[in-house]
């Protein structure tokens, strides 16, 4: 448990001063909700900031409720934690770079590019460390979040498996994502831009050091499967890699690895995107659903 100081006036909304930072876990997984904290004063507190990181290593994802943030302070408090990357399709806000609008509406009922689990954009060479999100409207029931604990996931994996994939790499691709909806030509200059990236199947946590499942729904194939350990014949590599892939990529859809937020304007949710993935749920008839992300730039895994 976290407890601030009563001097710290960082820590918690003004008027409230002698209480603590409140830390209820969610599951037995991850995911906690924070309470007694205003995030537009951590905005402007690095001693809180620090509070706050320690609870995400933790936690690994992080709720708070009722945050009263404009714009700028979202950026700001997630620019305590890194540099703020744009996103080469969703784009950001003009005023706020960095901050990514991610706008449903009943006009897009097609517009399904969160429904499915995935951490954010794994397909560049140095994905995010961690984003934070925050609602500014949401469907009355439904398009909830559900966030995966991927070290557990793979804590959790058969001893053989483990074995199989210490050393295994693999591709990660922006073209079969965004890029799929797109005419060829774009297609194609979209990939020359961002070329796949590989990274490790099993990834380090650069500041926990826990193992880390690293592979999700923009995990095309592995790079260095095919090697006379792993392969006697053809079946063995072609569907026997792409059934090993599958295997690993569901383990995030387990329910015990996993937690469910529902949704209230106000409400921010902070996650490490190294070592969890996420699925918006596309449950909700056509209406408006707005959130606003920040995403932080992270390392290089190894």
């Amino acid at each position: 448990m976290t407890v601030s100081s009563p001097t710290a006036p960082a820590v918690v909304r003004a008027g409230s001063l002698a209480d603590s930072i409140r830390v209820e876990p969610l599951t037995c997984a991850l995911g906690a909700q924070i309470g007694n904290v205003d995030l537009g004063i951590a905005s402007r507190e690095p001693a809180l900031v620090a509070e706050i990181k320690a609870l995400l290593l933790k936690h690994k994802v992080l709720f708070f409720r009722d945050q009263d943030l404009t714009r700028a302070e979202h950026v700001a408090f997630a620019r305590h934690f890194g540099e703020l990357e744009d996103h080469p399709v969703a784009g950001s806000d003009p005023e706020n770079p960095g901050l990514v609008r991610i706008y449903k509406s009943p006009d897009t009922p097609n517009d399904r590019y969160e429904n499915a689990w995935h951490a954010d954009a794994t397909w560049r060479e140095k994905p995010p460390m961690g984003c934070v999100l925050r609602c500014v409207e949401c469907p009355p029931v439904g398009g909830d979040t559900m966030w995966a604990n991927m070290v557990l996931a793979y804590e959790k994996l058969p001893e053989p498996i483990k074995t199989q994939i210490a050393g295994l790499r693999a591709r990660h691709s922006i073209e079969s994502g965004f890029g799929a909806v797109m005419p060829i030509e774009k297609r194609l200059a979209l990939r020359a831009q961002f070329p796949d990236a590989e990274h490790p199947v099993v990834r380090t946590h650069p500041e926990t050091g826990e193992k880390i499942l690293f592979v999700n729904s923009a995990t095309t194939h592995f790079t260095n499967f095919h090697i006379p350990s792993n392969v006697r014949y053809g079946q063995d590599y072609a569907p026997g890699a792409a059934m090993l892939l599958h295997y690993l990529i569901s383990q995030a859809q387990i329910p015990e690895y996993q937690v469910r937020w529902r949704w209230q304007p106000g409400n921010v949710a902070m996650w490490d995107n190294r070592c969890t993935q996420h699925y918006a749920v596309m449950d909700y008839p056509p209406c408006h659903r707005k959130m606003e992300r920040a995403g932080i730039i992270g390392d290089t895994p190894f």
